[in-house]
């Protein structure tokens, strides 16, 4: 075996090392970043069922599978911003700060969650979605003062988002969630609009009842 050979076998058994770690680690992360969107829609699906224990312990399952997954990823940064970890940390930003907004309680930063911006203002992003569907579930009831309250903070949202005009290589595709949250909002403003009308109306045939009864 001449030297030019030895050198090209040393090379290949070197790559197989690499190749066969790094393909290790990709389906390693695979499964976490499955088990991670798991426990934040199983958060999410809690909450919305009133269930906050519920939730906030799949929030802590999410929070352990996170931080595994962020130890696993040190040595490998490029499967860490691969679009299937950044989804499911995504998810979880979105479950974690979805929690937060329905409990009234300080909503979680991307510092306290140990999260890329980006990913943080995308998860932020699809919170309205969730808050949306809350919304309907107390109009279903009757127009509310909560109701309210979570679409001002579905306006705070969008009036946050909309300023961040940067580049999608930079946000991640972000200006086209904002884009659709937009109208996410309109919708349920719409919605808060009718049924406080209703409201107003159902008050109105009330009093009229009354008086004709006197």
């Amino acid at each position: 075996m001449n030297q030019t050979t030895e050198t090209i076998n040393r090379i290949a058994e070197s790559a197989h090392a690499v190749f066969e770690a790094e393909t290790k680690a990709r389906d390693d992360a695979l499964a976490k970043a499955r088990a991670l969107t798991r426990s934040s829609a199983n958060a999410i699906r809690a909450i919305h069922r009133g269930d906050a224990d519920g939730a906030h312990r799949h929030l802590s399952e999410g929070r352990a599978v996170f931080s595994a997954l962020t130890e696993d990823l040190k040595e490998f940064p490029a499967l860490y911003y691969a679009g299937y970890t950044q989804d499911a940390i995504k998810e979880f930003c979105e479950a974690s700060l979805t929690t937060a907004f329905i409990e009234k309680r300080a909503l979680p930063t991307p510092e306290s969650l140990g999260v890329p911006v980006a990913t943080y203002l995308r998860g932020l992003a699809e919170t309205p979605g969730e808050l949306r569907r809350r919304c309907m579930d107390i109009l279903r009831m009757g127009y509310s003062d909560e109701a309210e309250r979570l679409l001002s903070e579905m306006d705070d949202i969008y009036s946050i988002l909309i300023t961040m005009d940067y580049p999608d290589a930079v946000t991640n595709g972000l200006r086209r969630q904002t884009d659709l949250l937009r109208g996410i909002v309109e919708r349920t403003r719409a919605d808060l609009t009718l049924s406080l009308r209703e409201e107003k109306l159902k008050t109105l045939l009330i009093e009229a009842i009354d008086k004709l009864s006197e």
